[in-house]
């Protein structure tokens, strides 16, 4: 076995190194707010990119940037690409009264009493068909805070009930980056890796709405929450949803999602359209630095393929991990640790993604699998981290309307990261292994 070159690997080090360390000192010693994203991640990344170009004296520049171009040239990064663009334009599109048309259709028809699972429910739905955990937990987080507040239910459970449902959502949309980001780097079809995945997400999303419910029956509770809704505005996540589902190639989903939403949105009197178009660009716009993250994580990973550093990594990792499933364990905690360093499930993924793949031809796992294992603990990590996007911006949405609220309050109730990590251990180690293409 090739025992490559650990040093080639100094370039991640660095780069975990100076945006973990400088994501610490932002956000406990200085007490900035939302600490690590105050810091540039593609300049960090520039930065490592800087270190793996001044390795290896021996290769020219020119040969380093010509081995960077084949890496970030590859068709999976250009497909990521494009994807990473549509689904920004469709969020934009379909926007905030989608999601809250969804939440207070749900809330109208089902008894207060479930209003809590009634929010779990909505979150993975919306999330679900919009893709983005963050976007769903801005929309939904406000809603929650009215549930509690009308109804007596615990904040801290209403909204790590939110949290939870946006990161069932995340794992397993068509549209989702991280989705696109595992797919792609592994080699699989969207539809294969949602099969995969959704045998081990749906127990987990059972269990956690059965405990929200026995939560909420304990509870004295009054008041209830009653505002307009239109249901067409739900039409575009369906559509959607229902062609990821069937298999319908995921640009033309997308096209349909975006047009659907656009001539919906534009009958109804919802967006002008200047208005429309400005939000499709916004759209893609927040797709901006994961696109260049994708890009930069590709070129840098090519230089290290190159100075031998994956071999060095997998020469470890298989010292460590015997067999096929110690093999997917090994790839699940890899890409948790590369999550818990980030803060950001989808940079996780796109860091991951070559040395996985790599693993994956080694261990015999499948391309579906390894895409599921990458996508399920990256989302249980970044779903329980207190300095995720994901609390920040749910303690940010409480905070703004006048909640005092910790991460740690809500900690005990993200019932769903605690199950899913529970799920996909059983599915690894207790599930007979079928051999798949």
């Amino acid at each position: 076995m090739n025992k490559g070159n650990f040093k080639a690997l100094l370039p991640i080090g660095f780069f975990l190194l100076m945006y973990l360390g400088l994501g610490l000192i932002f956000e406990y010693a200085l007490l900035i707010p939302m600490g690590f994203y105050n810091i540039p991640i593609v300049v960090a990344f520039i930065a490592a990119l800087v270190v793996a170009c001044l390795q290896n004296p021996k290769l020219k520049l020119d040969d380093k940037l010509e081995v960077m171009a084949h890496g970030v040239g590859d068709k999976n990064i250009i497909t990521m690409i494009l994807i990473f663009m549509l689904a920004g334009m469709f969020v934009g599109v379909v926007g905030r009264s989608s999601a809250d048309s969804v939440a207070y259709f749900l809330l109208s028809i089902i008894p207060p009493r479930f209003a809590v699972a009634v929010l779990f429910v909505v979150s993975c739905f919306v999330s679900l068909a919009m893709g983005t955990s963050v976007g769903t937990i801005t929309l939904i987080t406000p809603i929650a805070v009215s549930v509690s507040a009308v109804s007596g239910f615990s904040l801290p459970l209403s909204v790590a009930s939110v949290i939870g449902g946006a990161m069932f959502g995340d794992n397993l949309s068509f549209i989702s980056d991280t989705t696109i980001a595992a797919c792609n780097g592994q080699g699989c079809k969207m539809k294969d890796k949602f099969r995969e995945n959704f045998g081990i997400a749906l127990p987990a999303a059972i269990i956690s709405i059965v405990l929200i419910i026995i939560l909420s029956l304990n509870q004295d509770i009054s008041g209830s929450i009653d505002k307009e809704y239109d249901l067409l505005l739900i039409i575009p996540y369906l559509l959607v949803l229902l062609g990821g589902i069937v298999g319908i190639n995921v640009f033309v989903v997308l096209g349909i999602g975006i047009v659907s939403g656009s001539v919906i949105m534009l009958a109804t009197g919802g967006l002008k359209a200047t208005e429309l178009l400005a939000n499709m660009g916004s759209g893609a716009a927040g797709m901006f630095e994961t696109t260049i993250v994708a890009v930069l994580v590709s070129a840098l990973c090519a230089l290290i393929r190159v100075y031998g550093g994956f071999d060095a990594l997998l020469y470890h990792i298989k010292r460590i991990f015997k067999g096929t499933r110690g093999g997917q364990l090994g790839m699940g905690l890899l890409v948790g640790a590369m999550d818990i360093a980030t803060a950001n499930n989808t940079v996780a993924i796109v860091m991951a993604n070559p040395i996985a793949k790599e693993m994956s031809d080694n261990y015999g796992i499948s391309p579906r699998k390894s895409a599921s294992i990458l996508d399920t603990f990256s989302c249980i990590f970044q779903g329980i981290i207190p300095y995720g996007a994901q609390m920040l911006v749910a303690l940010s949405a409480a905070n703004e309307l006048g909640y005092s609220l910790s991460a740690f309050q809500i900690i005990p109730y993200l019932f769903y990261p605690y199950l899913l990590l529970i799920s996909s251990l059983v599915f690894i180690f207790l599930i007979p292994q079928k051999k798949q293409k």
